[in-house]
């Protein structure tokens, strides 16, 4: 390893001194290696192990490394849903002293996939749609906080079950720039390098005949613009009314609760006369449900996981103890008496299949799909053994496993999309 090597680093992970970065990425040796599906990119990409969990790493110039590295700590401290910067790497040479190209190094993000590696069979329209409005989600967000990515991609994102629908992450940033505010025309190129990008990916889709025949990839690509302008609308959009119709303050407030804001800033403004009402959301910030339930069990979750969860724990609330106003201790006893002993109860081998938030969805729908089939009330620990012996079971695995004893990795690369609907 050469001297000179610099290694910037946002954990005090010695491990990566061990790493062979005298050595160029694509000759690393298969024990450092760990063989996971990846999505496209214009620079050679590997997983490698890293003192017990799984790192991307990136071979780029040593700017374009920094920068990446800086913009990822900054979105992270703003709470938007990327992957973990974990280090980048300078000054590398060889054992002859050659220079190599610099690293970036981001932590694997557990229980997500690129979009090529959801799919063994084809992908159907329902499931393409549900990908389009996760990413028009992301987007908006990346959007209010002044972040223009400038290659906005289905190839630049990763995946996550989130209760039905999907969580989209952003994976390379190494385009994007961060501003105090995006102008109309920054959203607009944004807007449209994503039409055209998840148009090219989905007609690739289909030339492989991977697309479901009845999937339109101009339409579905088109799909992102409305979604995201829908969304825009709501987060950030003026709406005047009556100064009687005080109430549509709150109503906008609820609307946007349920769609998992929180407005942390509300501009009001009266005309002369007092007899109009001007609002317009000033700060938004997602996670509305996350932060309840965080606040409430110490359960770290995806928003629409959030969402599911508190649905059962308010009707726990309301079956258990009407009236109660301790919030947080009838939270405490919800946790303890029905979340934890569902996710004791998964196998260990079955573990790694989905995320604990995401099987207690799909258990709660799996129990209201016998009541409905056998007309009667199934209790949960009855839907959980069915639940655990006709679905969980033959579901491929969703989580990276890495058994230190053999250095066995599971990889989910062929999972069918009908496994994921």
């Amino acid at each position: 390893m050469s001297a000179s090597l610099n290694i910037t680093s946002a954990t005090a992970d010695t491990g990566l001194l061990d790493l062979p970065w005298d050595l160029p990425l694509d000759v690393w040796p298969a024990e450092s290696i760990a063989a996971l599906p990846k999505g496209i990119s214009r620079h050679l990409v590997r997983f490698a192990y890293l003192s017990g969990y799984v790192v991307a790493i990136k071979e780029t110039s040593a700017e374009l490394a920094r920068r990446e590295y800086d913009l990822l700590r900054t979105l992270q401290r703003t709470d938007v849903p990327c992957v973990e910067p974990v280090a980048y790497v300078t000054n590398r040479t060889d054992d002859e002293g050659n220079p190599l190209d610099a690293a970036l190094v981001t932590r694997h993000l557990k229980f997500s996939l690129p979009y090529r590696a959801l799919y063994s069979q084809r992908l159907r329209p329902d499931t393409a749609t549900r990908l389009i409005d996760a990413l028009a989600v992301l987007l908006v967000r990346l959007h209010i906080i002044g972040f223009f990515w400038g290659d906005v991609s289905l190839s630049n994102t990763l995946f996550r079950r989130d209760a039905g629908a999907f969580a989209a992450y952003l994976v390379d940033a190494e385009t994007g720039d961060l501003h105090a505010r995006l102008s109309d025309g920054q959203r607009e190129n944004d807007l449209e390098i994503a039409r055209v990008n998840i148009a090219g990916e989905l007609l690739d889709l289909a030339a492989g005949g991977k697309l479901d025949e009845e999937t339109d990839p101009v339409e579905v690509s088109n799909g992102i613009v409305a979604a995201y302008r829908t969304l825009w609308t709501e987060l950030t959009g003026t709406e005047t009314f009556e100064s009687s119709e005080r109430w549509r303050i709150a109503e906008r407030v609820r609307r946007l609760n349920e769609l998992g804001f929180d407005i942390e800033e509300l501009a009001i403004k009266t005309d002369e006369d007092g007899t109009r009402v001007v609002i317009q959301p000033k700060v938004v910030d997602a996670g509305h449900h996350q932060r309840r339930l965080l606040r409430l069990t110490g359960l770290d979750v995806q928003e629409n996981q959030a969402r599911r969860l508190l649905n059962d724990l308010d009707s726990y609330a309301a079956t258990f103890h009407p009236g109660e106003e301790d919030e947080e201790m009838v939270a405490h006893e919800w946790l303890a008496s029905v979340f934890e002993p569902i996710t004791r109860a998964i196998p260990r081998d079955l573990q790694g299949k989905l995320e604990p938030a995401e099987i207690f969805h799909q258990l709660l729908d799996h129990r209201w799909f016998l009541s409905e089939s056998e007309q009667r009330d199934v209790p949960l620990a009855e839907a959980l053994t069915s639940y655990i012996d006709t679905v969980l079971r033959h579901r491929r695995d969703e989580a990276t496993v890495f058994n230190p004893a053999t250095d066995a990795i599971t990889l989910p690369i062929n999972v069918d999309w009908r496994d994921l609907v």
